[in-house]
């Protein structure tokens, strides 16, 4: 707008701020997670106890003389107690990743993110730094007074003290995620003796970074934009699913209060608006505008809701594990669990246990031998002594057992069909033994062309322990 100036008649033009410039990305405000005692971070804390326990510890147990879990890579074994696998048991890689997906899809049909807020690694090393710095830093508003605070020695001190500590944690997670690549005695005896090979240098000081910086900088971040788990959650939610609930019709409308008040004659809900739910929440978000994506159902808002209702003298459950069914239409417990046993439910958990019941059959059932049948390319077939044909074979014979046997060949599939060289081969424990077949048979014993014959590998002593692989003979 212009306006004239009285003394000389001039005109003011006013300057128009700019406007401020749009940003593709949102400027990430750090969060500070305030501590919180109760029911559910008792269970999450429990879990992070049992994770990382069987983590660190499962690599150091010993199995029949080698290391109880291990993936080896260079032998391309992968040693699960008493059980061996080869490339060629690939098939149960593939049943247990579909176990672990239909998994994922019960209990986030039942429940929502209860692994992402219990279990999952990030929320645990999440959990595990945050507890390093709560110790060293102090609390949330003693951690806050020391990020604002100009850099002193004191400040780079405690700042030290705590990236010295993750850095310890991290390297030695890292070095345990490649003991289970690597036999961990033999990796700690490379580390200290200084001869760490280049790839497991290169994977210890990988993951020890990735656990570094997803745990003390990143962390919430990778939840709310690094994991597709959060953006298609809400296609396996519906409204029976147990989430996280703000109940707006008991907390509504919120604001603080005397305690000597009358809030309801006063017109105010349960909610003192003391913002510890927001607080306490690792991902920074507020419970009560609804469920939102970036929520991992780690239920720490819970706990503190309860011990606010608590001082002040209300009901718990403010914030609760609740359906939007139930909201709407004031279910009870007995309600809730009924609707939970739901058809899509049912037919996952279904599902989920037949796969389950034939992997540990297939298992339990498995023959602890493997047989692969080459030809030898040189030597299609051949006339030997006697006018006989003869055609040579390669077996490659695999003992996945972890005991010394000894295996008998024989084969079958023509009229007086022989094996003239070792019919006996002893094969080390989980190991593959290499086998040369000269197979002969009569001229009359079939016609010109190709025809099928079976080699039978029977372990000595073990009459369950049997092999039968069909194969080709050529007669020209």
């Amino acid at each position: 707008m212009v306006q004239p100036v009285p003394s000389t008649g001039a005109q003011v033009i006013p300057v128009i701020p700019e406007a401020p410039e749009d940003t593709l990305y949102e400027v990430r405000k750090k969060i500070y997670p305030r501590a919180v005692h109760g029911w559910f971070a008792r269970w999450r804390w429990a879990l992070v106890w049992i994770t990382q326990l069987i983590f660190y510890g499962l690599c150091w147990i010993e199995w029949n003389g080698r290391q109880a879990v291990l993936f080896h890579l260079v032998e391309r074994k992968f040693y699960i107690f008493g059980w061996v696998f080869w490339p060629q048991d690939v098939l149960y890689l593939a049943i247990l990743l579909i176990i672990s997906a239909y998994g994922l899809f019960l209990f986030t049909a039942i429940a929502g993110r209860l692994w992402c807020g219990f279990a999952c690694p990030q929320t645990v090393y999440t959990e595990v730094f945050l507890w390093i710095e709560e110790k060293i830093e102090g609390t949330r508003s003693e951690r806050m007074k020391l990020d604002q605070a100009p850099l002193s020695p004191r400040k780079l001190a405690i700042k030290s003290a705590k990236h010295g500590a993750w850095i310890l944690v991290a390297l030695w997670t890292g070095f345990t995620f490649v003991g289970y690549f690597t036999p961990i005695k033999e990796l700690a005896r490379s580390v200290v003796s200084f001869g760490l090979g280049p790839w497991e240098t290169f994977w210890v000081l990988f993951y020890g970074f990735a656990t570094y910086g997803n745990a003390g900088f990143l962390r919430e971040q990778v939840c709310k934009y690094m994991c597709p788990y959060a953006r298609f959650q809400g296609v396996m939610f519906d409204p029976d699913t147990l989430v996280i609930t703000y109940d707006q019709g008991r907390g509504e409308p919120r604001g603080p209060r005397n305690k000597k008040l009358d809030y309801k004659a006063a017109g105010l809900g349960d909610c003192v608006d003391c913002g510890i739910c927001v607080q306490v929440c690792p991902t920074g978000i507020d419970i009560r505008q609804g469920l939102q994506y970036e929520c991992i159902g780690c239920a720490a808002c819970i706990d503190a809701c309860d011990q606010v209702m608590d001082k002040v003298g209300y009901p718990r459950g403010l914030i609760r594990y609740s359906t939007e069914n139930a909201l709407q239409q004031h279910w009870g417990t007995k309600d809730i669990a009924r609707h939970v046993m739901r058809p899509r439910v049912l037919v996952y958990s279904g599902i989920l246990i037949a796969i389950t019941i034939a992997m540990f059959y297939g298992l339990a059932t498995r023959i602890p031998l493997k047989v692969n049948i080459i030809r030898d390319r040189a030597t299609l077939a051949r006339e030997v002594e006697g006018g006989k044909i003869e055609n040579v074979f390669r077996l490659q014979v695999m003992n996945t057992a972890e005991e010394a046997r000894r295996f008998s060949i024989s084969v079958s599939g023509l009229d007086n069909i022989e094996i003239t060289s070792e019919r006996i081969v002893e094969v080390p424990p989980a190991t593959t033994q290499s086998v040369s077949a000269d197979v002969r048979v009569p001229p009359e014993s079939a016609t010109k062309g190709s025809h099928r014959i079976f080699f039978e590998v029977k372990a000595l002593n073990h009459e369950d322990v049997f092999v039968r692989e069909k194969a080709s003979f050529l007669m020209p």
